[in-house]
């Protein structure tokens, strides 16, 4: 097997396992409140993260004041935040509008970067915002005599996890404002030990002297931990380092599918049409962020089609 095919396939791999995570947080969700489960969560995930940079002989940098401060404020957001938001949504919400949903990050990334960073917002943006707009509308609409939306309790649950996406976009946001680079792996180790201290006071405020722990949510969080939080990084830089950056994006498109196939064929979740069709809305969007800007021809327009590719 090539190594492009080789990337490709650990490419697909991470985009399953990001996908399944909307399964993982219905299952823990019922069973653990958010922070005890987030500071579980990045509890079973550290060690595996601190083990794996051991074996690649990679060094602890020491940030500046302005880093560490950044760090504390990509942990808050990206990790717990986005941990915390999700696992509380997806309670009320389901899995397979979870996965609809998440599949907005890069239309929410923009217009943060455009109302905090005073970016640009090009036309494929403009156009990829309004059919995520679209898509997140149509997955809380029901079809029957008439349109009508979806229970209080099941709009409290998408805002939810919109403001879960909203914090993994400021978390990537965040990210540029980093003065020392780090390596995936060493940012990723940072930002759960970090997003373990902040978790950790709410989770004691929540414990209530006793909790009755399925065996479901204990494997659930350990699959987390494992598959989506550190093999899922393994994969995802492993394949996304043999082939071209637009080639990796794509795979990117492949989460809110995969989370809705997970949704209907582990938790047996009837997918209604105002789902699909917001999950088309959405796919559409991915693919006007991500495919390469055509230009007319020219000698300068065909280098720059060759460096794409």
């Amino acid at each position: 097997m090539s190594s492009r095919w080789i990337a490709y396939l650990y490419l697909l791999l991470a985009m399953l396992g990001a996908g399944s995570t909307v399964v993982v947080s219905k299952l823990v969700s019922a069973s653990l409140p958010p922070f005890t489960a987030t500071a579980i969560r990045f509890g079973m995930a550290l060690p595996l993260l601190l083990i794996l940079m051991y074996w690649r002989g990679s060094a602890w940098p020491r940030p500046s004041r302005h880093d560490w401060i950044i760090l504390l404020l990509q942990a808050g957001a990206g990790s717990v935040g986005y941990t915390v938001l999700l696992l509380a949504g997806i309670r009320w919400s389901s899995a397979a509008s979870a996965g609809v949903l998440m599949g907005t990050l890069p239309a929410v990334s923009s217009v943060l970067a455009l109302l905090l960073l005073r970016e640009s917002l090009q036309w494929r943006q403009g156009l990829a915002l309004l059919l995520c707009s679209v898509g997140a509308l149509m997955v809380s609409v029901r079809t029957g005599s008439g349109l009508s939306f979806g229970r209080a309790d099941e709009l409290a649950g998408n805002g939810l996890i919109l403001l879960a996406v909203a914090c993994e976009a400021l978390f990537i946001l965040l990210n540029r404002r980093l003065r020392q680079p780090l390596s995936p792996l060493v940012l990723s180790s940072f930002l759960c030990g970090l997003g373990l201290l902040l978790a950790l006071p709410a989770a004691l405020l929540e414990w209530q002297g006793s909790w009755q722990v399925s065996t479901a949510a204990l494997l659930g969080l350990a699959y987390y931990a494992a598959v989506p939080t550190v093999l899922g990084f393994v994969l995802w830089y492993a394949g996304a380092a043999r082939v071209a950056a637009g080639e990796a994006a794509l795979f990117t498109a492949l989460m809110p599918v995969s989370a809705l196939l997970f949704a209907a064929g582990v938790l047996q979740e009837a997918i209604r049409p105002s789902q699909l069709s917001g999950m088309a809305c959405v796919l559409v969007a991915l693919l006007l962020q991500v495919l390469p800007v055509r230009r007319r021809a020219g000698p300068a327009a065909g280098v720059g089609r060759g460096r794409a590719q």
